[in-house]
């Protein structure tokens, strides 16, 4: 029994790590084994289409915890929606100006997708387990949102004139998408709140809800961006370059917004602000607008900020 209670308060403390070594493991397993690839093939596609509804659970069970009426920009969301805009810039400008190509190019595009990509949906879940303010994060991952709405479409024709695409549509169809993975279960949650008042406090009884539903879709994108490395049509040297890069970058941007935050009493909500990312959206960009092996850059950082989010959790976990 102490067994079973020890493994239990390993993967408590240890969930996304847990979750990541089970997404890898899992599909190491199925492309190890020729007999399990038509199970693979069939669940495939499915895990495609759960994929977004788990995120969607995350963040209607994590808005059901908002208080609405705190949802107010403050002073460190400007300064570090400032500094990501700023790195944006040097990036785009520096691809202009040196006339960077081919690899170089591709490396250039990888960072600038982590970069330019919005605050990740599962950052309040995070902030909340680390003892920020959830208010707070949320209201900066809709800003952020719509500064990768606009600035998408102004940057990628100027890196890429293969890009093909004018402002209003790809504005459109990123407002599309954060309306539908953000601003919808923003509404449920609102009227669950104000109007469904058992099913609220069935929610909010369930401890740490949206933090087990994050490791599980933690899991599956940990499968399909091992395999997406796996299956990159590069060398391994550009692979580890792009790896190395990408763990350079996650560590300035947490940097960077931790310093800011420090200023305002924010530490924690300015790091995961500026650090954390939407990498999902990140390699659908990459996929969709520049060139597809840039998408190994966001694929990595995956597996960075979620090992940096492990160790902040377990410093939080240490002084309590």
């Amino acid at each position: 029994m102490s067994l079973y209670k020890n493994i239990i308060g390993f993967l408590k403390n240890w969930t996304l790590p847990a979750a990541m070594m089970t997404g890898t493991m899992v599909y190491l397993i199925f492309a190890s084994v020729p007999q399990l690839d038509s199970i693979g093939d069939t669940i495939s596609p499915i895990l495609d289409e759960i994929l977004p509804m788990f995120m969607f659970m995350i963040l209607f069970v994590t808005f059901c915890k908002v208080d609405f009426r705190k949802l107010i920009p403050r002073t460190w969301h400007w300064w570090v929606a400032v500094f990501q805009v700023t790195f944006i810039f040097i990036v785009v400008g520096s691809i202009l100006a040196f006339e960077i190509k081919g690899n170089s190019l591709i490396l250039m595009e990888a960072l600038l997708v982590c970069i330019i990509s919005p605050c990740a949906a599962a950052a309040p879940v995070v902030t909340q387990k680390l003892g920020g303010n959830i208010e707070q994060m949320t209201t900066y991952t809709f800003l952020t949102n719509f500064i990768t709405a606009a600035l998408v479409p102004v940057c990628f024709p100027l890196i890429d004139k293969a890009v093909d695409m004018t402002f209003w549509q790809a504005f459109l169809l990123i407002f599309y998408k954060v309306c539908i993975v953000l601003v919808l279960p923003m509404l449920l949650a609102y009227i669950v709140k104000h109007h469904f008042h058992k099913l609220h406090r069935l929610i909010l009884s369930i401890k740490d809800l949206s933090f087990y539903v994050w490791a599980v879709s933690l899991s599956i994108v940990t499968g399909v961006t091992v395999k997406n490395i796996c299956h990159a049509e590069t060398s391994i040297m550009f692979l580890v370059l792009t790896a190395f890069l990408g763990l350079l970058l996650c560590i300035v941007q947490y940097s960077v917004g931790r310093y800011i935050g420090h200023f305002f009493s924010s530490t924690i909500e300015a790091g995961q602000g500026l650090g954390q990312k939407n990498t999902a959206f990140a390699v659908w960009m990459a996929y969709t607008y520049l060139n597809p092996v840039a998408s190994i850059g966001p694929g990595c950082y995956i597996l960075w900020q979620n090992s940096i989010n492990s160790i902040e959790l377990w410093q939080h976990r240490r002084k309590a």
